[in-house]
């Protein structure tokens, strides 16, 4: 179990926002997270907020994750 507390004053960004900054639809963030494959956040009343330290986090998990695949491709 992950017990690690992140500040609560850390800034967040609404699904909209998050969209805006990886220039995709809002719809692909919410698919992406249906299939568990998202950015980890969080509900306020109805409303998703993603912490930025999340958000980097899960950039960088998939930026390793292609580097891995990309380099297994390039080994025949």
């Amino acid at each position: 179990m992950d017990t690690t507390v992140t500040p609560l004053a850390e800034p967040t960004l609404t699904i909209n926002e998050l969209a805006d900054l990886l220039s995709v639809r809002p719809q692909a963030l919410y698919d992406l997270r249906s299939q568990g494959r998202g950015p980890r956040g969080f509900r306020v009343g109805r409303q998703l907020r993603f912490r930025r330290s999340e958000v980097e986090a899960w950039i960088a998990d998939m930026e390793d994750a292609d580097a891995r695949r990309h380099h297994s491709a390039g080994r025949t």
